[in-house]
């Protein structure tokens, strides 16, 4: 098993920044993918970013690229998303998410965390 942790949400305003840390335990080694979804009120859940746990891979949501950066810290067992430039359509509850091919049409979710709360104002 592997349980997930965020921390780092919040309110900010728009045009504003926070990060978001997802820490991981238990059976870390079987995680290949870490990455981010987010759901807001009345909306299904979407795909944010995701990162290969060994480094190689990152991928981002289209309404995100460019403003979002995920980074992990394999020493941690830590994984991060830096949000830049918020707004207010950014606000949701954002969930971290390990699994196989996170970002890609094959993803499967194997752990979610128990999200963290995300709010920009205008």
């Amino acid at each position: 098993q592997v349980q997930l942790v965020e921390s780092g949400g919040g309110l900010v305003q728009a045009g504003g920044s926070l990060r978001l840390a997802c820490a991981a335990s238990g059976r870390t080694l079987t995680i290949s993918d870490l990455g981010w979804f987010r759901q807001a009120p009345g909306k299904e859940r979407e795909f944010v970013a995701a990162r290969s746990w060994s480094g190689g891979s990152t991928y981002y949501g289209d309404s995100v690229k460019g403003r979002f950066t995920i980074s992990s810290d394999n020493a941690r067992d830590t994984v991060y998303l830096q949000m830049n430039s918020l707004k207010p359509e950014d606000t949701a509850i954002y969930y971290c998410a390990a699994g196989p091919s996170l970002g890609t049409s094959r993803a499967r979710i194997d752990y979610w965390g128990q999200g963290t709360q995300v709010t920009v104002s205008s």
